[in-house]
């Protein structure tokens, strides 16, 4: 792994790790999912906008657009709605810390599902992983912080697994990506837009901070990290790109300690420290598997 590689992978989870903050200054403002279906359409727009002037295509193979699809209900109407209904509730911190658990979810799921063989460290980094999640929620629930919201992130963390294993495996075409993250925009667009006019009505307290974050949280997470990702993959492989997520529990934190003044207890700080050693550990077993 070269400078270059370190470099964006720390850029990413930076950029992945803000969202949370970014995402929590816009909902105590607008309505979530109203906000969302925005940010979806602006970044599906742009997104399919520069794939059509770099000369993309979105004539897609089927398994491209059944990824396509699966994401885009998956991983941004259902993971990101609920994240986002969520953080009307409980701190962008306890939804970092929560979302970052991924990892170690597709880990345990594909191993249950998939019969994926877990080498002993991994075994051992899901024990620990999920440990320290317990650590810092049970600390968490005691101080008064709202169930309702952790249990939203948690059934949202387990639909953007279900939307990572159900598309492993299917062929992409690394020049026809970005043409494929807009339409997956589109797709989670028009899914939340619906619950949207629906559930929610138009009530805005318009200020400087949600003109900012709303439009940080669409082009920073919402492109430019996902485009640095797919660069990140292709220059170093998904399994090594993988091993940065650790870092995300840290991150996504201390962003919002920085930011909002979010509080951190020492349970925060030793369940962070746990929760990242445990992702760690399995994302270096994939990789000691995959060689």
């Amino acid at each position: 792994m070269d400078i270059r590689a370190i470099l964006m992978g720390l850029v990413f989870a930076l950029m992945w790790s803000s969202a949370f903050t970014s995402a929590r200054m816009i909902v105590v403002d607008a309505p979530p999912l109203t906000a969302l279906a925005l940010r979806f359409l602006l970044s599906g727009v742009i997104g399919v906008g520069l794939a059509l002037l770099l000369g993309q295509s979105w004539r897609l193979t089927r398994p491209q657009w059944r990824s396509t699809i699966v994401f885009g209900l998956m991983q941004n109407a259902a993971y990101l709605g609920l994240y986002f209904l969520a953080m009307q509730r409980i701190g962008a911190s306890v939804a970092a810390i929560i979302a970052s658990t991924m990892p170690l979810m597709v880990a345990l799921a594909g191993w249950a599902v998939y019969r994926d063989r877990l080498r002993p460290m991994a075994v051992a980094g899901l024990i620990v992983g999920f440990g320290g999640v317990v650590l810092i929620m049970g600390a968490r629930l005691q101080g008064g912080v709202d169930a309702v919201g952790i249990a939203l992130c948690i059934i949202g963390a387990m639909a953007l697994t279900i939307a990572t294993l159900s598309v492993r495996g299917a062929s992409g075409a690394p020049g026809n990506l970005l043409m494929i993250v807009g339409l997956q925009m589109l797709v989670g667009s028009a899914a939340t837009g619906v619950f949207a006019l629906l559930f929610e009505s138009w009530e805005v307290r318009w200020s400087m901070r949600l003109v900012l974050a709303f439009l940080y949280t669409t082009l920073v997470p919402g492109l430019l990290a996902t485009w640095v990702w797919f660069a990140l993959v292709a220059r170093i492989g998904a399994v090594k790109a993988a091993t940065f997520h650790f870092l995300n529990p840290f991150f996504g934190v201390l962003i919002a300690w920085v930011l909002l003044g979010e509080r951190i207890g020492l349970m925060d700080v030793m369940g962070v420290a746990i929760i990242a050693a445990g992702i760690l550990a399995v994302q270096l077993s994939r990789q000691t598997a995959a060689r």
